[in-house]
Parts: C-alpha cells; structure tokens; sequence
C-alpha cells in the first residue's frame, strides 16, 4: 500500500535527494508495518523523531511502536524545535 511520508525542518537532509526540495516522497509499505519501521531506514537519531502525526494526528510515542498506517496515509516527522 502506498503512503507519504513527509519530513521538516533538519530532517528533509534524512530524504533521499531528489526529495529534500518537496520533503517528502511515497512509500510502498506492507499493510502490517509499524511506524517506527516505516522511520527506521532512514537512519534518523531516535531523539531528532520528535512529532510524529499521521494525517495530522499526534502519534505518542509509545503507540508508534505498534500502530500500523492505512492506504493514503500521511506520516509527518518534525524535530524537537528550539525557539527564543
């Protein structure tokens, strides 16, 4: 099934290159697979994988561990943001 996946700010350099520009590319993903395995291969540290939504809903992170995606979804990671 395929599905977005979208990633912001400092984490589009995660993106393989002819992605960076858009953010985000489509993925072609068993119906059975977890969020976090859909985040794994693309090599990010565990603690830059902040916010994660799925068509705009919070996903804690305890839940992405076994929370699977449906057809068409959207799966949007930013980093932690720092701010003054």
């Amino acid at each position: 099934m395929k599905i977005t996946f979208k990633l912001f700010a400092t984490l589009t350099d995660y993106l393989p290159p002819e992605a960076r520009r858009s953010n985000q590319i489509e993925l072609d993903i068993d119906p059975a697979t977890t969020i976090s395995q859909v985040i794994e291969p693309f090599g990010m540290p565990h603690k830059l994988v902040h916010l994660v939504l799925v068509n705009g809903k919070y996903i804690h992170p305890e839940q992405r561990l076994s929370a699977t995606l449906q057809e068409g979804d959207v799966l949007a990671i930013w980093p932690p943001i720092a701010g003054g």
